[in-house]
This record gives structure tokens, C-alpha cells and sequence, in this order.
């Protein structure tokens, strides 16, 4: 009897510690591995250095800013060759999936949705079949400009809220969760282009239905570009600007809610999930609200309607990722820094104890309550010291559910594999 209660002891501790481990994903960016990815025995070779670094989760990327496919498809175009190298015709999904499942990895394939164009080497249907769904930028000291006009513009957004546009990219989604057993689908780039987009007509139009008014001069009543004196310009936000910033969060929830009940029409285990930048207090330029239904920023910031909670998507999802992408790991390191920073997606330069790994952790969980999410960092930020990039790893663990790492392709040109297990190895202790 004493055995048997000790080997059941033994089982319920060795299920618990299990169930207990947080997931590390690695991210698998599309066109920054596309000849590395080119075979299958260069693919299970980097499958087994991510299962032997302590990674359980792979992001596949399947749907690049191209907006082409690495798959045989029948909605959009396959990518068969990028910067001058043909790629041999595999499998390439079920090439990652058999390895994957050969480790007892979860793997989720990810989609750049709402792009769909490379500006640098002009490829994509936004340059010609697609190219009535771009989006239009407005543009300081030159107006209205559609997003393939723009100089020096790396990439191409479409209008989110075209009815044609969303009902394309659901259409993708549907074809590989009916074609693949993936664990789950990981939505990117799923918000606008940024502050000055989308302002087409057909945003005017849906817009004015949205408030039940007619604007009387358009964007202005949004918002308006002013010149200063030394030459740059200054948003003044107009009349409307508040509901605007809530109906372009109201497009993105919707969309996002439909995701979720074609997919789960199809496969309701396959789960669905996000990626989104960790800084929170200016996400909302890019129309999305990442938070749980049940945080109201209205309380704490003056660009939120009262509405704008309606429009928080965690509960959406079945697994969510931010990207804490900073220099500073420590909340010690942020305040001794000189606090400023600009993301990717802002318009202006800003400051907040989110702005570093271990405050953007504690940010976010404030945000999401008891909805679980990883924390993610991004490899270059730390090309210049491997110790720091150690401790946003074990930051991460900590002060999240889980880690993601963006991209492999650093950590194979910096070599840093035993880092990376050394961090995850020292982080789960």
C-alpha cells in the first residue's frame, strides 16, 4: 500500500510540475529563413536545436509581408522564390509539422494580415490585383496618399476595414486549418499601417454610419497635420478623433472575433492566437485594443471613449503573445536610462515603466487580469551584450506565462543556442 501511494504521489507531482511549465516559443520568420528552410534536413536539424535549447512551441511563418503563402494555395500566391533562389517543391508545412510532433512540439503557423506588398522589392498583389484595397495614408505636409505612392514605405497595408479585405484573409486562415493539423493559428499584423491610416473614402463612409453624423471636413474633423515653426508637424485632434481611435479598435475586434468562429467551425481545438507590441499606452494608434473586455482605459487615458473597452479582444483568444522589444530589462535599468523611446508604431516619442521587459510584464498582466500571455523579446535588441539578452530571457519567465523569441535567425548568426538554453535552463529552477 505505502508503494502504491508513493508511486501515485510520484505521478500526481511529475503531472503537476509538467502541466506547471511554462511554453517557450521561437518565432520562424518566413523570408529571413527562406533558403535556410529550403530542405528538409536543414529543417530538422533546426527543429532538434530548438527542442535541445528547451523551446516547446514553434511560430511558423506562413503568410509574409509580401502577402504571398508558403504553401500551395488557391486564395493567394505562392512564394517560390525569394531574392533570386528558387526553392525545391516540398512539403514545407508538414515538413515542420512531422518534426515538431517528432519532439512533442506544439507548432502555430502565423500570418501577416492585414499586408500585402514589400515596398523595397515591390512584390505583392497590392501592385496589382489587391491594389483597390490599399490603404491610404494621410501624410504630414502632403495629404492623402495611398500607402504604394509613399517614398522609402517598406510595407504595404491594406484597409482593414474593407469588408473584400477581411473576408480575403479569413478565406487564407480557413485553407490551412482545413489543410494542416496545426496547434493553433498566430494573427500579425492584424491593426492598421499606423496614426495616419486608413483615411480612404470608404473608412469616411463606414465611419459616418458608425457615429450616425456626417463629417463636415474630412480628415480635419479627425484630426489635422499643423506645420511649426521649425518645420515639423503637430496632430491637432479634431471633433470626431476619440470615436474614430474607437472604431477602428471596433473593426479589428470584429474581425478578430470572426477569425475565431470560422476557425473553430473547422477545428474547434486549434487554437487562436495573437501577437501584438507590449506598449499598450500608444497601441491604440495602430486600432487596436489588446486588453480583457473588463480593463477600461477611459480611466487613464484621454485618446478613450468610455466604448473603447467594449473593443478589448483577450478574451478572444486562446494564447497571446506581446513583444516587450527593449534595451532595458529591469524597472532599475529603465529609470536610470532617460526613459524615452519609440516603437515601431508610434508617432511620437514616449516614456512609462512599461517601457522595459520586466515592466512591460507587469503592465501587461495588469491589463489582462488572470488571462495568461507570454512575454517576448526581440534578439537584436541585445546584439551588443549576450548577457542581456540572458536576463530578458529569464525576465520574461518570471514576470510572464511563457517566453517568445523573435526571430531564430539571430540566434543562429549570433551563435547564441547555449545562451538561450543556459537562460531557460536557469529561469526554470
Amino acid at each position: 500500500m505505502k508503494k502504491d501511494f508513493l508511486i501515485c504521489l510520484f505521478l500526481f507531482l511529475s503531472v503537476g510540475m509538467m502541466a506547471a511549465e511554462k511554453p517557450k516559443l521561437m518565432w520562424l520568420d518566413c523570408s529571413a529563413n527562406y533558403t535556410r528552410f529550403s530542405y528538409p534536413d536543414s529543417i530538422r536539424y533546426y527543429v532538434d536545436k530548438c527542442y535541445d535549447a528547451g523551446i516547446t512551441d514553434l511560430v511558423l511563418d506562413i503568410k509574409g509581408t509580401s502577402g504571398m503563402v508558403l504553401y500551395p494555395s488557391k486564395i493567394a500566391e505562392q512564394k517560390k522564390s525569394w531574392k533570386g533562389f528558387d526553392r525545391p517543391d516540398f512539403d514545407f508545412i508538414n515538413t515542420f509539422i512531422k518534426e515538431a510532433r517528432y519532439h512533442k512540439m506544439k507548432i502555430f503557423v502565423s500570418f501577416n494580415i492585414f499586408v500585402d506588398g514589400h515596398g523595397i522589392f515591390r512584390k505583392g498583389a497590392i501592385y496589382g490585383e489587391h491594389k483597390k484595397w490599399q490603404s491610404v495614408n494621410y501624410i504630414p505636409g502632403q495629404g492623402l496618399i495611398p500607402v504604394t505612392e509613399i517614398k522609402d514605405k517598406a510595407t504595404m497595408f491594406l484597409n482593414p476595414a474593407l469588408p473584400e479585405v477581411q473576408g480575403y484573409e479569413i478565406a487564407i486562415l480557413k485553407e490551412v486549418v482545413s489543410n494542416y493539423a496545426v496547434d493553433g493559428i498566430m494573427l500579425d499584423r492584424t491593426r492598421y499601417d499606423c496614426i495616419n491610416s486608413d483615411f480612404s473614402e470608404a473608412s469616411k463612409d463606414m465611419f459616418q454610419k458608425y457615429i450616425g453624423k456626417s463629417l463636415k471636413k474630412y480628415p480635419e474633423d479627425i484630426y489635422e497635420w499643423v506645420k511649426q515653426d521649425d518645420g515639423s508637424y503637430k496632430r491637432v485632434d479634431g471633433k470626431y478623433f476619440k470615436q474614430w481611435i474607437e472604431w477602428r479598435a471596433s473593426v479589428i475586434y470584429n474581425f478578430v472575433k470572426n477569425v475565431r468562429a470560422e476557425i473553430k467551425k473547422i477545428n474547434p481545438e486549434c487554437k487562436l492566437a495573437a501577437y501584438t507590441g507590449a506598449w499598450y499606452p500608444s497601441y491604440f494608434e495602430v486600432g487596436v485594443n489588446w486588453a480583457s473586455k473588463n480593463y477600461d482605459p477611459s480611466k487613464s487615458f484621454d485618446w478613450a471613449t468610455p466604448n473603447y473597452k467594449n473593443y478589448g479582444y483577450a478574451e478572444l483568444l486562446d494564447f497571446y503573445t506581446n513583444g516587450n522589444y527593449y534595451w532595458n530589462v529591469t524597472l532599475d535599468e529603465y529609470r536610470k536610462s532617460n526613459g524615452k523611446y519609440k516603437t515601431e508604431t508610434d508617432s511620437e516619442i514616449s516614456k512609462g515603466e512599461h517601457l522595459c521587459v520586466e515592466g512591460g510584464c507587469k503592465y501587461t498582466r495588469q491589463l489582462l487580469g488572470e488571462l495568461p500571455f507570454c512575454g517576448g523579446l526581440y534578439v537584436e535588441d541585445y546584439k551588443k551584450d549576450v548577457n542581456q539578452f540572458e536576463k530578458a530571457v529569464k525576465m520574461n519567465l518570471k514576470e510572464s506565462d511563457g517566453l517568445m523569441i523573435f526571430d531564430i535567425v539571430h540566434i543562429i548568426n549570433h551563435n547564441w543556442w547555449s545562451n538561450l538554453k543556459k537562460a531557460i535552463a536557469e529561469a526554470d529552477k
